[in-house]
């Protein structure tokens, strides 16, 4: 935690050490925040042998993160998210919800979006509409003794991993432009990804994530 606070802090002071002027062509910006990121789960079965209907659903987590923009046109910019990853548990649902965690996984969501900004390049709120491509790495997933109790009871520590897959993006935001330099920033991302668990079990869980991301975050121009 202590890494992230210095990281960040280092993010705006390199900001501040340049002038600053409206969001227009040729112009750059970097914000810090935080994200919320809530998976919205569908998920399959878990393979046989196991009991039918044996599901997971997967928790939001809230990290810090940031972002650094540049505008190609008055209008329209790349936009690339900032962040150390989000964890998150994996739990039973169907006919093994209550049974606890079954795993736990990281995500670092590395995103590319293309953003159009309404309004003038000075106005004090500019919303914006962008689309882009997410590679969601997933990294340091580990199987729980439930997740080994359900599938492989008596026997060797079941092992999971998820496939790291690419995925369309869209997103909605507002920035609201404090001053000359400084502003605030709201948006919301929704990430289209699916994937697949690998148990060393042999069995295997398909999962529509669909992660909807909320973010908060001040932004300085220079």
């Amino acid at each position: 935690m202590k890494t992230k606070f210095q990281l960040m802090a280092l993010t705006v002071a390199l900001a501040a050490s340049g002038g600053a002027f409206a969001q227009k062509a040729g112009s750059f910006s970097a914000q810090i925040g935080a994200t919320n990121l809530a998976p919205s789960v569908s998920s399959g079965n878990l393979t046989a042998p196991s009991l039918p209907n044996s599901r997971a659903t997967v928790n939001s987590d809230t990290e810090f993160t940031g972002a650094v923009n540049y505008m190609l046109t008055d209008n329209v910019a790349l936009s690339v998210p900032l962040g150390f990853g989000f964890k998150h548990d994996v739990s039973g649902a169907g006919a093994i919800a209550g049974a606890g965690t079954l795993a736990t996984t990281k995500v670092i969501p590395i995103t590319l979006i293309a953003q159009y900004r309404f309004l003038a390049p000075d106005a004090t709120f500019r919303p914006y509409a962008g689309v882009g491509v997410t590679y969601a790495r997933f990294y340091d997933t580990n199987g729980t003794a439930v997740l080994t109790g359900l599938t492989n009871p008596g026997g060797a520590a079941t092992t999971i991993s998820f496939q790291s897959k690419w995925a369309p993006t869209i997103q909605l935001g507002l920035t609201y432009n404090l001053n000359e330099k400084w502003y605030l920033d709201a948006s919301y991302t929704k990430t289209f990804l699916k994937t697949t668990g690998t148990l060393s079990t042999g069995q295997t869980l398909d999962m529509r994530l669909d992660p909807n991301s909320y973010t908060v975050a001040v932004g300085y121009k220079f």
